[in-house]
């Protein structure tokens, strides 16, 4: 792509290896060779050394929210920059305000999450408002349909879906190699369900001597994630059931952690716009439980076993299953491998790559 992307990461996105959530990995996986990547500070190397990353620095002016402060600093790097398109993920605010600012600026807003949940698209006009400036690339179906929720449908034409993408694995270990372990990795938090899987394993350490039950993760994507009070009072119920507990890993360490688990657990309570963690589990040759929420069937698909995870008690029948069928385990897997094959790296580039063709041809 020989022409410039700037790429607007929010304001407390990581994009370093020590500290770096969803939005930064796949930032760094689906890059072009062109991007210039714009985020906060960050300490150490980034994650893509090889390409231009831009710290942005808010000021005391305009005078405002810290949002519309970090939009203003962001605008100024785009005003040095001058690419072709801006791609800001998951701030319809901050790229309302890059489109308003720069007559004939191509946008493309990428969003990651339920937009009627952010600042600037909470209801139908406001996101009506915004096609009326720029593109949307939704990283799942759900996405795009609650976008789409109240908006006219002429206007449907302008937002797209662009998934997230994993990289696949030539190999992984066979399930018969695999650890008799259950594993949760992700942010220790009651929307991604870390309690509920809690409950789950403490019906089942007592009757599986041989399993292994572990958690990977902590608040926030980095090693120095706050103690929150759910996980003050969480931690010690995890350790009395007799869960390990491994707090923030690398994204790299979490990969591997999969690919040695037998059975991977996402008992996510929200809506999962996408479902990384169910994607990159399946890819790494797991056995996956999943709820049934938001994107996770369309990305699951039949690579999976979904479970509403509440009751706990339902989570551990479904997660008991899988431990006493090692059969099962080995087809849900292979299921699961064949699935995450849709969602290659190279198809979400090829994806992305479109969108912002797209909105580069769009007439502004």
């Amino acid at each position: 792509m020989p022409w410039r992307v700037a790429v607007v990461l929010p304001a407390r996105e990581g994009f370093s290896t020590g500290a770096v959530g969803a939005i930064g990995l796949q930032v760094a996986a689906l890059a072009g060779p062109n991007d210039v990547i714009i985020g906060a500070p960050v300490a150490g190397p980034t994650l893509l050394p090889d390409h231009e990353y831009r710290t942005v620095r808010p000021g005391l002016w305009p005078p405002g929210s810290r949002s519309h402060r970090y939009a203003a600093a962001v605008l100024r790097i785009v005003h040095d920059i001058g690419p072709a398109v801006v791609e800001v993920h998951n701030r319809p605010d901050t790229a309302l305000h890059i489109a308003r600012s720069r007559p004939g600026q191509h946008v493309l807003l990428v969003l990651h999450n339920d937009p009627q949940g952010m600042r600037g698209a909470e209801t139908p006009a406001r996101r009506a408002d915004l096609l009326r400036w720029m593109n949307v690339a939704c990283v799942s179906g759900w996405v795009r349909q609650r976008f789409l929720e109240g908006v006219p449908a002429t206007d449907a034409q302008w937002v797209g879906v662009s998934p997230n993408g994993v990289a696949i694995p030539a190999s992984v270990p066979p399930m018969t190699d695999r650890a008799q372990q259950v594993l949760f990795a992700g942010r220790m938090v009651e929307t991604k369900g870390a309690d509920l899987f809690v409950a789950a394993c403490a019906q089942l350490v007592p009757t599986y001597p041989g399993w292994r039950f572990d958690m990977i993760g902590a608040d926030r994507f980095r090693a120095d994630a706050p103690l929150t009070p759910f996980m003050a009072e969480l931690l010690p119920r995890a350790q009395a059931a007799g869960i390990g507990l491994e707090g923030y890993r690398p994204h790299a360490d979490v990969l591997a952690a999969m690919a040695r688990a037998a059975i991977v657990v996402v008992p996510s309570r929200w809506p999962e716009p996408f479902g990384l963690a169910a994607l990159e589990a399946m890819a790494a040759g797991a056995a996956l439980v999943a709820a049934p929420t938001g994107g996770l069937p369309e990305v699951v698909g039949d690579g999976g076993m979904l479970c509403p995870p509440q009751p706990p008690a339902e989570l551990a029948q479904a997660m008991a299953r899988l431990m006493d069928g090692p059969a099962l385990r080995a087809d849900l897997a292979a299921r699961g491998r064949a699935q995450a094959l849709h969602f290659g790296v190279e198809h979400a580039r090829a994806c992305r790559a479109h969108m912002r063709a797209e909105a580069l041809r769009r007439r502004t």
